[in-house]
């Protein structure tokens, strides 16, 4: 009955709701054959300096079929059904499945599949809830010291929590809807849907992922913050247990969804002899300009106009097998301190949802290939970024302060010793430095080679005053965590590695995606938990090995569950 017609261009000067009716007559249907219509996305089409609006309009119609065969596919289609989840395993769990991480990965793993289906599944998480982690976050970045475990890599809602909350995504999946739709069903602004390149922002993101967890408990599921996994226990080739810092918990299916900065455990893995490999992965910098700087570079003649959101970019430029492009981008945002490990700095970004400070920033970075590391060692990438932030905390101070040099004094090969108009906005402060003595080579080359392409493209992003801030490594995880065809682990049945740690996904949307498919696994093998079953006695005072009535204490070293 839903038909999706995209490509509709209007004027920047023209009412939206013209979109309605082009999109109507483009069908070649009447008003009265329309039973409803709305916008379903809306985009800016910056190109060939005329600012367009770009939308795709969702029509309700009992004709639709015969506006298929007249117009054929292209920009009329059929909009999918939704994705219709349910429980088709028959093999019977002895123990909750258990979900390793609290990021979008996890939190979907958990909600979408295995607690809105009925398995109430046990999800672990190192780092601390959002109330607790903003406090330890805070103190950090007003200068107090680093808690490796409760950091703006670790605690509920992941890496993703602390970000612009962005869903850009270049997959193609039908679990994107399904994602955006718990998202807004649990906070996200009404606008999050209709946007092309939607965000959250990190200040109502926190909700949203707080809200998620909330109905991932009262749906029978349990989340046990301050607990690290420490290795697994398999029999023969099966899981059978996770071994965490609090004790072991027993369980037949697990999903690994740990983040891309969950480097003990990759280690962990390796030792225990999992299949791990080297995947390409990028480093660099975050480039600050101001925010009325992209703005006239994007907008033009329409910079400043009320109506117009802070303008964002995506660059990119290659050279043989090496890309630089931009990644992250935050308009009206700042740059933080985002490190995990004693004596490493590291950089990210973030904006709020009205993307309002002075500056824009975004991550400029380099393709590290994997033979550009020496040796076989699979976590040899994992060395590579410590290096690197170990050497831009060494050059800044050894206190958490970050390198900065802006682009005119790198390309120059001078150590800055002033800024230009963009103050930066790093929250543990800078210094200057020199970043080729950071940076490798190869690095920094492209960097110098990419920025006059760049400010071709958006007038003014190669000023002189622009603010390079060392150093951006944490973009993707250079480790992928094997798989087979049915998503466990080679030599592990029932652990399902998935989203950005394992290798499988880039952002908050694509991981979010990989943690259903992984807890789709669990609804195809095994049947949910009935009342009775272990896991639903909430009288008994917790218990994590016995079933309810088996008596007795659970065994020593082992975590007691409240479930």
């Amino acid at each position: 009955m839903s038909l999706i017609v995209s490509g509709i261009r209007l004027p920047f000067e023209q009412a939206d709701a013209s979109a309605l009716e082009q999109a109507r007559r483009q069908c070649g249907l009447g008003k009265n054959q329309v039973t409803a219509s709305r916008i379903y996305k809306k985009s800016l089409d910056l190109r060939h300096g005329k600012l367009t609006k770009v939308f795709s309009v969702l029509l309700d119609t009992p004709l639709e079929e015969r506006v298929l065969q007249q117009k054929g596919e292209g920009p009329i289609r059929k909009k999918a059904a939704p994705l219709q989840l349910s429980p088709g395993g028959e093999k019977k769990m002895a123990h909750p499945p258990v979900v390793v991480g609290l990021g979008p990965a996890g939190l979907f793993a958990a909600l979408i599949a295995a607690g809105e289906q009925g398995y109430r599944p046990l999800v672990l998480e190192q780092g601390a809830p959002l109330p607790e982690r903003d406090r330890v976050i805070k103190d950090f970045q007003d200068g107090g010291p680093l808690n490796e475990k409760i950091n703006i890599q670790f605690g509920e809602g992941g890496a993703g929590a602390y970000s612009d909350g962005k869903l850009t995504t270049r997959i193609h999946d039908p679990r994107c809807e399904l994602v955006l739709e718990q998202l807004l069903r649990h906070g996200a602004p009404p606008e999050t849907a209709l946007a092309a390149k939607p965000h959250i922002g990190t200040d109502l993101l926190k909700g949203v992922v707080t809200s998620i967890r909330h109905r991932i408990e009262q749906l029978g599921g349990q989340v046990e913050f301050h607990c690290t996994v420490t290795g697994f226990r398999r029999e023969g080739d099966r899981l059978k247990a996770i071994v965490t810092d609090k004790g072991e918990i027993p369980c037949e299916v697990a999903v690994l969804a740990v983040g891309h900065s969950a480097r003990p455990l990759f280690r962990t893995l390796a030792d225990e002899g999992f299949a791990l490999t080297r995947k390409a992965f990028s480093v660099g910098v975050r480039a600050e300009h101001l925010q009325e700087t992209i703005d006239r570079g994007r907008y033009g003649a329409y910079a400043g106009k009320a109506e117009l959101p802070p303008a964002e970019y995506n660059l990119s430029w290659r050279q043989g097998e090496r890309a630089c492009y931009s990644f992250c981008m935050c308009p009206g945002g700042q740059v933080v301190a985002a490190a995990s490990e004693q004596g490493g700095v590291v950089t990210n970004g973030m904006s709020y949802h009205a993307r309002d400070g002075r500056n824009a920033n975004a991550a400029l970075a380099v393709s590290v290939l994997p033979e550009d590391l020496p040796g076989s060692d699979p976590l040899e990438g994992v060395r590579f970024q410590r290096q690197l932030e170990q050497k831009a905390f060494q050059i800044a101070g050894a206190d958490f302060a970050a390198p900065v040099q802006t682009y005119g004094d790198l390309r120059e090969g001078r150590v800055s010793s002033r800024f230009g108009r963009v103050q930066p906005t790093y929250d543990r402060g800078t210094e200057f430095a020199d970043l080729r003595q950071v940076l490798p080579s190869f690095v920094w080359e492209m960097l110098l080679g990419a920025m006059p392409r760049f400010g071709r493209q958006v007038p003014g992003f190669d000023g002189e005053d622009t603010l390079f801030t060392g150093v951006e490594t944490r973009t993707s995880s250079p480790v992928r965590i094997l798989r087979g065809e049915d998503l466990f682990a080679p030599g592990c049945q029932g652990l399902i590695p998935c989203g950005e740690g394992a290798g499988y996904a880039g952002g908050i949307m694509s991981a979010a995606v990989d943690g259903i498919r992984a807890a789709e696994r669990i609804l195809e093998e095994y049947r949910p938990l009935e009342e009775g079953e272990y896991g639903t006695d909430r009288k008994s005072g917790g218990h994590f090995a016995e079933r309810p009535g088996s008596g007795g204490d659970p065994a020593p070293g082992r975590l007691r569950l409240r479930l």
